[in-house]
């Protein structure tokens, strides 16, 4: 107990610690931080210290007479402490100790000590007031000591939307008078100068008292006297003030119109505790309205997901290959819409589907209410699983794809082989049967029969050479089997045709040769010349046929090495034209000699010579056929080395890209998972953060764009490899994705952390102590297994930053009940077990009365009565796992 008798020692009264009390909780003395405060050596503003006097004795009187006395004199009624100790008292509804009778000083200075002593209990320090002031009828002492227990027992209590005080009600004085014009409340002086202020108050809970709209702001003393007249005959409040006082002074006195101003308060008292009621029961409503319009859209957009990946699926499963290559590009030509045009916008509904998951539930876990369980088959688990199943079925398609196309290209290249050399063959075989067949040797001169003989061992040579080219039509026949070539029927007849000819030619050739050999006995002479012409001209025929038939051939490369090694094996084959050249000129000698020495003996020839049918001209037609072949595969080789330069810049290009792209992605990926990890900073400066470095990735997205051009163009060229970098497309394209995904998800967290703090009232420092916790909490106690049971309910053994702020919320905070709900209803109620649609539809705004009149089952009780509405199984609903 202080010693008030100490000489020197004096009461606290003004400010010791603390806040002006705007975040309500604080001692009296947080709301006395005014510059006007008593001082002791200070004297009060004669026109403020009338005000207070009559402000501060209707004050004590209102209380007094509770008691059934009152005060005259402010300054003496209270010196003996009787009066004091008597309205602490009425006020506090507490006994205060024994007062003393006896009549001299030292009695009246402990009847007021024990005064000062009560209200020291009741958290207030005074200042420079001691029991020896009031005593002495110290008129300023006795008013601070009047004011501080106003303050206590009639503002500081005071509590409007988080403040309380001085600053909860002027708040609510702001709030009740909004509506008024001409009112404009920012302080309690100048604004109540004109009377309007007071009668607003009147008017916005009593309206039949006031006819406001007849009040004229240039009439104060009127306005104030109507407004002081009925409320102290209808509101039972007493006339603290004259008009004229207020009306005369400059700047009116703040306490006396704070003391007045809170009486008006009070009287008000329990219209405001419904409205309250009603404030707390719309705000439980719309939470719950705004809940389920979120559900909904959950339902609604994962439904379409998994609808369009269920279409999806089977056409990316179909391996079902096309004939030719054109219908394959087209197949892979849709893939690349379905992979730029089709599947980035589901990519992106995907992630703002889990990003509106995670914020409904973060809203229900603030509001208290029990997890959003999707409908079956709607879960994020579900839609993660299909869209993995989606990708596995994507990830083998395209490479299905261009494995096909490579197929039927080698298909297609391998089919002109086959009928080109088909067809040569064809060519060559025509009448052969018929003159194997021919008996023309029955009735031939000697001459004549060694000259079938040589005739057809030329053939039977030319025969031998041509076995290559049938072996090689058989080899294609028997690969385009295997490959699954589409026409493989025909194929294989035509090539069945040739074989089973070339085994009947060989069987004519050998009963021909048995035939000319049983006669060749008889055959004397033989034109050496025609022999040698016919043996050399017929290879050299042979060589001149493959040659064509080379120059003429299909070749299809991917890379400058095969083009090159193309180009180099032509170059050699160009080497070898001189002598095939000189080769011709001593063939075509051969048969000028011949000729010669006929013409030089007089010897007549019977045409062509009898041992080939290669004649010279055939020879040089065929030798030009060559010549003219050659610059065409010349020009056709360099128009595919200049293509296969042009890819080859191609690949670089993409590679030079793509080099920077690929470790740029990695690189965010990185930094993001660092900055998720080093979060300084208040959250808002983590959003703005996160914000900005998703807009320097978006604005990235041109050299994307760029490398997809790259890519096209490559795909285009149809070229499938690239050995000048490791990325592929398909690797960007991942990359980018994710990291897409995961930035937002860091800023999804982060604004579910501010939901979080801004709803649970958890301040900077707060958060940063909950993440310090998070990062070094230990495990082995029961305490710690109570936090995982709540934190992690799956047992999974990780927990998410976002879950553990959920639960030091809960933990820290308070938040709306059932049975709040509940008592916020009965008072709207009046008290009963039930209510009426006729008082929500009075209580609440249209649209959430009406919200609760349809959920709203009848009320069952002995006290019903017709239309009544049973609040607490719905109150109970709201908060529990029925579905509204």
């Amino acid at each position: 107990m202080v010693d008030y008798h100490a000489a020197n020692q004096s009461y606290q009264y003004g400010p010791s610690s603390g806040s002006n009390g705007a975040g309500g909780g604080g001692s009296v003395g947080d709301y006395m931080a005014q510059e006007d405060d008593w001082d002791r050596d200070l004297l009060l503003d004669p026109a403020w210290e009338k005000q207070q006097r009559k402000t501060f004795t209707a004050w004590c009187n209102s209380h007094l007479r509770k008691a059934g006395t009152q005060i005259e004199n402010i300054d003496e009624d209270f010196r003996d402490g009787l009066k004091l100790m008597l309205l602490l008292e009425v006020i506090s509804g507490e006994r205060l100790p024994k007062p003393e009778r006896g009549k001299m000083r030292v009695h009246k200075i402990n009847n007021v000590n024990k005064a000062l002593d009560f209200i020291a209990s009741k958290g207030v320090k005074l200042v420079s007031i001691g029991a020896e002031e009031i005593v002495d009828g110290n008129a300023k002492m006795t008013l601070g000591m009047i004011w501080t227990i106003i303050l206590r027992f009639a503002i500081q209590d005071i509590s409007v939307e988080e403040t309380s005080a001085k600053e909860g009600l002027l708040l609510w004085c702001q709030r009740k008078t909004a509506p008024y014009k001409n009112v404009n409340v920012q302080n309690f002086h100048i604004s109540w100068k004109d009377g309007l202020a007071f009668n607003a108050l009147i008017h916005r809970h009593r309206p039949e008292l006031i006819e406001y709209d007849k009040l004229r702001k240039d009439d104060p003393v009127t306005n104030l006297n109507n407004a002081f007249e009925v409320a102290e005959k209808y509101l039972d409040i007493p006339k603290m003030l004259d008009a004229e006082d207020i009306v005369n002074t400059a700047r009116p006195d703040e306490k006396a119109i704070m003391t007045y101003v809170s009486s008006f308060y009070h009287a008000f008292s329990g219209a405001q505790k419904a409205e309250t009621a009603a404030n707390r029961i719309c705000k439980v409503l719309a939470v719950n309205q705004e809940n389920e319009h979120l559900m909904e859209d959950y339902e609604r957009l994962a439904s379409d997901l998994l609808e369009w990946i269920r279409r999806t699926i089977p056409w990316l499963e179909d391996r079902v290959p096309q004939k030719t290559i054109q219908e394959m590009q087209q197949k892979l030509e849709d893939f690349r819409d379905y992979r730029r045009v089709h599947k980035p916008p589901k990519v992106q509904e995907k992630c703002q589907l889990e990003i509106n998951f995670n914020t409904l539930q973060t809203k229900l876990r603030l509001s208290n209410r029990p997890a959003f369980m999707p409908s079956e088959g709607r879960m994020v688990s579900d839609i993660n699983n299909g869209w993995q199943h989606l990708e596995q079925a994507e990830k083998g398609y395209e490479e299905w794809l261009l494995n096909e196309i490579r197929r039927l290209e080698r298909l297609d290249h391998l089919a002109e082989k086959f009928r080109q050399k088909a067809s040569i063959h064809e060519a060559w075989t025509d009448g052969k049967e018929v003159m194997l067949k021919h008996r023309d040797y029955e009735t031939a001169t000697l001459s004549d029969i060694k000259a079938l003989i040589r005739k057809h061992e030329a053939f039977e040579s030319d025969l031998a050479a041509h076995q290559d080219r049938v072996e090689q039509i058989a080899a294609i026949a028997q690969e385009l089997n295997e490959l699954d070539y589409y026409d493989s029927h025909n194929v294989n007849t035509r090539c069945q045709k040739i074989c089973d000819q070339w085994d009947a030619l060989g069987s004519l050739t050998h009963s021909r040769r048995e035939a000319l050999e049983k006669t060749e006995k008889q055959l004397e002479t033989i034109d050496q010349l025609h022999l040698e012409y016919a043996k050399r001209a017929a290879p050299f025929n042979n060589w001149m046929e493959s040659a064509m038939e080379d120059l003429q051939d299909m070749f299809i490369v991917h890379t400058i090495e095969e083009i090159e090694g193309l180009i180099s094996a032509h170059d050699q084959f160009k080497s070898t034209l001189p002598d095939a050249d000189r080769e011709r000129e001593a063939i075509l000698a051969i048969h000028k000699e011949a000729q010669r020495i006929a013409e030089s003996n007089h010897i007549k020839l019977s045409g062509s010579n009898p041992y080939t049918s290669v004649t010279p001209q055939i020879i040089n037609s065929k030798w030009e056929k060559v010549q003219q072949l050659v610059p065409k595969r010349d020009h056709a080789l360099l128009e595919e080395q200049r293509k296969q330069q042009s890819n080859e810049h191609l690949r670089r290009q993409f590679a030079s890209q793509a080099n920077i792209v690929g470790p740029w992605i990695q690189t965010k990926m990185e930094e993001i998972g660092r900055i998720s990890i080093e979060m300084n900073g208040t959250l808002e400066d983590q959003l703005s953060h996160l914000k900005q470095y998703e807009r320097s990735i978006v604005d990235y997205k041109p050299n994307l764009d760029l490398l997809e051009q790259q890519h096209q163009l490559i795909q285009e060229a149809l070229i499938f490899d690239n050995k000048h970098t490791n990325y592929t497309m398909e690797h960007i394209r991942v990359g980018w994705e994710q990291l897409l995904t995961t930035i937002a998800r860091t800023i999804n967290e982060v604004e579910n952390q501010i939901l979080t703090r801004d709803a649970k009232g958890i301040s900077q420092e707060q958060m940063q102590e909950f993440r310090a916790s998070f990062n070094h909490f230990d495990k082995g106690d029961a305490e710690f297994n109570r936090i995982m049971s709540v934190v992690d309910p799956n047992h999974s053994g990780l927990v998410t930053f976002q879950a553990f702020i959920d639960f030091m919320s809960r933990e820290t905070t308070d938040t709306d009940t059932a049975d709040q709900v509940i008592a916020s209803f009965k008072v709207l109620a009046g008290d009963k077990n039930f209510i009426t649609a006729e008082e929500l539809r009075r209580e609440l705004p249209p649209d959430q009365a009406e919200y609760c009149i349809a959920r709203m089952a009848p009320y069952q009780g002995p006290d019903a009565v017709p239309g009544a509405l049973d609040y607490k199984s719905f109150s109970t609903a709201l908060y529990g796992e029925s579905d509204l």
